[in-house]
């Protein structure tokens, strides 16, 4: 991994076992805090050039642009990533500085603004001594984290002073982590089963991705099954299975089944509930918003299958509680 000559860094993959043996990083200087996402569009007007943006400047539809702005238009008019995010780092920053004013928290977005190489220039124009990067995923791929390190790596090399960098690969087994999700599940079964649906079939969640990415050695698919299979064993037995969403129009293979065949065939098979987990996300946006609460829900309704879905992370303490112990195992 490569980096200009005045850059320290290191990149590290977080578990529960290596928070307790690693030591918070010394607080003599401050430290910065990147959290990083992909983005999503502020407003109905930004739907087009956002698009454009992920499609790496790759013209798009006018069909296209016009599914979308409806999609966003059904969920509020635009995406509530950016505010939600910035309210992760607000409460992150709150729980780091509990006992000493040393961590502030920046959001920084790969596909708009702010931009994550506006706000590395903002973080070192600030003087700060050293930066964590902590993707608002907690799982490592190429195709996302990957590339929030590279934008994060560009922009300091445009820069003269560089702090020292830790990049935070993976934080997908952080105990405060499973034992969120494993609560969600929990509470969510709890609200199914009042409504006389005692025994739902539970399907988890995530982006899909091209499958040669998998191929390939990209290590994400096995860090969520890692994931789910923690979080299983904090709750009872469940009919429980992987579904996957959002994979791109591509002739390319990716990661399946899809969620909407997986409701088929819950569907055909007279079940009349499932409780979907979209474990792979930390905070409600679109593919939330629409893809689940309005397309998946509306799609099983058709099917006779009434479909709930666990809280999303958001601000939750113990969401929050895995994000800092992610932070402060980190060295550079």
């Amino acid at each position: 991994m490569s980096c200009e000559p005045s850059c320290g860094l290191s990149t590290i993959r977080l578990g529960g076992a290596e928070e307790a043996a690693v030591s918070r990083i010394a607080s003599d200087g401050s430290t910065a805090v990147l959290l990083t996402a992909v983005g999503g569009p502020n407003s109905l007007d930004e739907v087009g050039p956002f698009l454009l943006d992920v499609r790496g400047g790759r013209p798009t539809s006018d069909a296209l642009v016009d599914e979308f702005r409806e999609r966003y238009r059904r969920i509020g008019g635009k995406s509530p990533l950016l505010d939600i995010s910035r309210a992760q780092a607000k409460v992150l920053e709150d729980r780091l500085n509990a006992d000493e004013r040393a961590y502030r928290c920046h959001v920084g977005m790969r596909n708009w603004r702010p931009y994550i190489r506006d706000v590395v220039t903002q973080i070192v124009r600030e003087g700060v001594e050293r930066l964590v990067v902590l993707p608002l995923t907690p799982y490592y791929s190429r195709r996302s984290v990957g590339a929030y390190f590279s934008a994060v790596k560009d922009a300091l090399r445009t820069l003269g002073r560089v702090p020292e960098v830790a990049y935070v690969e993976s934080w997908n087994t952080e105990p405060a982590l499973i034992e969120m999700f494993a609560e969600k599940v929990h509470a969510s079964l709890e609200r199914l089963a009042e409504r006389e649906f005692p025994d739902p079939v539970v399907v988890f969640t995530a982006h899909s991705l091209p499958k040669k990415l998998i191929d390939g050695g990209d290590p994400y698919e096995r860090e969520l099954s890692e994931t789910m299979a923690l979080v299983l064993q904090r709750l009872p037995p469940l009919r429980a299975r992987m579904a996957w969403q959002s994979a791109g129009r591509t002739e390319e293979a990716w990661l399946g089944p899809p969620l909407d065949e997986v409701l088929e065939e819950i569907g055909d098979g007279g079940e009349k509930a499932v409780l979907v987990t979209p474990f792979g996300f930390v905070s409600d946006h679109l593919e939330i918003l629409f893809d689940i609460d309005i397309e998946a829900r509306e799609f099983a309704a058709e099917r006779g299958v009434h479909l709930e879905r666990t809280d999303s992370p958001n601000t939750d303490p113990r969401f929050i509680d895995a994000m800092a112990a992610a932070v402060r195992s980190a060295r550079a």
